[in-house]
């Protein structure tokens, strides 16, 4: 078990920055692959090549009374936006969520969690499809965010 004694506000300032380097941004640099041990397996398997396993979160819920997003809205934007950047496959799976917005208001709504798959190797190329997924989303519907979780996969076909 690891204890650290933090003392002074620069050394509790320097173990965040230290912490922010080692788990990087959207994806870090394991998820790029340029990390040393990044091309190695998962520990306890040997199948599958090293992938990227990206998690999309879409709600439907709209600000200044506007009605929620419908179903057949989505699947047109699924349709339309993220199936011509990943035509390989995603998974797509409703469920409820909520979120606390930019007023500090709890926002309840039906949601969608939208899973992509795809090889380390193109993780530079896809962040770019990924990010203009979530910002076209976010202007067409008027909503502040989509959510995005990055998690490094062996996978296997």
């Amino acid at each position: 078990m690891l204890h650290l004694r933090i003392s002074t506000p620069a050394a509790a300032a320097l173990v965040a920055i230290a912490l922010l380097f080692a788990t990087g941004g959207p994806v870090s640099e394991v998820a790029y692959g340029t990390a040393p041990s990044a091309t190695a397996a998962a520990p306890g398997t040997g199948q599958g090549s090293p992938h990227i396993a990206t998690h999309l979160y879409f709600g439907t819920g709209r600000h200044q009374g506007k009605p929620p997003i419908t179903e057949a809205e989505f699947m047109k934007f699924v349709a339309d936006v993220i199936t011509p950047r990943f035509p390989a496959g995603l998974t797509l799976q409703e469920g409820r969520g909520q979120w606390r917005d930019k007023d500090g208001d709890i926002n309840r709504e039906r949601s969608y969690e939208l899973t992509v798959l795809y090889p380390v190797a193109q993780a530079r190329a896809r962040d770019r499809d990924i990010e203009y997924i979530r910002r076209l989303y976010c202007a067409t519907y008027e909503l502040e965010s989509v959510g995005r979780a990055d998690v490094r996969a062996q996978v296997s076909f």
